[in-house]
């Protein structure tokens, strides 16, 4: 199973939507079309603040990862943030998840990011395991934190 990384674009926006749509179901996220398609937008036409992109064939992906940018004087500079990560459970425990992270890594080292950080429930024993696995680690004495505007 290929784990390739395409960049989405516009014309992505349809297949894209299946997997968001898919993912969200399955972790009973609750949106609807036109939310997940203003939030997919800005960044399918190369919005600063994150990328997305598709996994597998580009025609045919079994999966896709969002990254978000912001800023951590913590960390020294630029950091990113995995916002969703998802894989099509037919090809879920074959190794993808962690060469993908692996690769994006990776990259955006080559690129200047000082960290990369996300958030995982803390009962969803395979995803920690994957995140273990990538180096990823909790970071004693803090919580994330939301508050919606």
């Amino acid at each position: 199973m290929s784990a390739a990384l395409h960049l989405a674009k516009t014309d992505d926006l349809e297949r894209l939507m299946g997997l968001v749509s898919a993912f969200h179901a399955e972790t009973d996220f609750e949106s609807t079309p036109e939310h997940r398609e203003a939030a997919l937008q800005p960044l399918l036409e190369g919005s600063p603040h994150g990328a997305i992109y598709l996994i597998g064939p580009a025609r045919a992906p079994i999966g896709y990862i969002v990254i978000t940018f912001g800023w951590s004087v913590e960390f020294g500079g630029l950091d990113g943030f995995i916002d969703e990560i998802y894989i099509r459970s037919g090809v879920r425990g074959r190794g993808v998840g962690a060469e993908v992270i692996t690769s994006l890594v990776a990259m955006l080292k080559s690129v200047g990011i000082k960290a990369l950080h996300l958030e995982v429930e803390p009962e969803n024993e395979r995803a920690l395991r994957l995140y273990k696995r990538c180096h990823f680690k909790p970071r004693t004495g803090y919580q994330m934190m939301s508050r919606i505007l």
